[in-house]
């Protein structure tokens, strides 16, 4: 069984586009490893889509750099929103209760 170079370059295009996605955002905090699987997914599906669509001007031998270049940005942004409309985690202060209604005895 050998591994071909689309899954490779498409890992490195992932790491690439992802470097780039927390550069212009500052952080990302520990959704860095679910980026980097969703950019490395959409980069070897866009490759695969814009090998069976043609037309892709810019090419690393057979791999697909446009395609796959796209659809890696659309995995980085479903994570994105997701972590965006996602539950946030309680602020420590509240985690003993809400402390607007505590009697503090004065």
């Amino acid at each position: 069984m050998t591994l071909g170079p689309a899954p490779v370059l498409a890992l490195l295009v992932g790491v690439f586009h992802v470097s780039i996605y927390v550069l212009v955002r500052g952080r990302a905090e520990q959704r860095v490893p679910i980026l980097l699987l969703a950019a490395f997914l959409g980069a070897w599906a866009g490759d695969a889509l814009a090998g069976r669509l043609g037309g892709d001007p810019l090419r690393i031998g057979d791999f697909h750099l446009i395609g796959a270049s796209i659809l890696a940005w659309v995995g980085i942004a479903i994570v994105a929103i997701v972590a965006v409309l996602g539950p946030r985690e309680p602020h420590p202060s509240d985690a003993h209760g809400d402390l607007e209604t505590r009697d503090t005895g004065s």
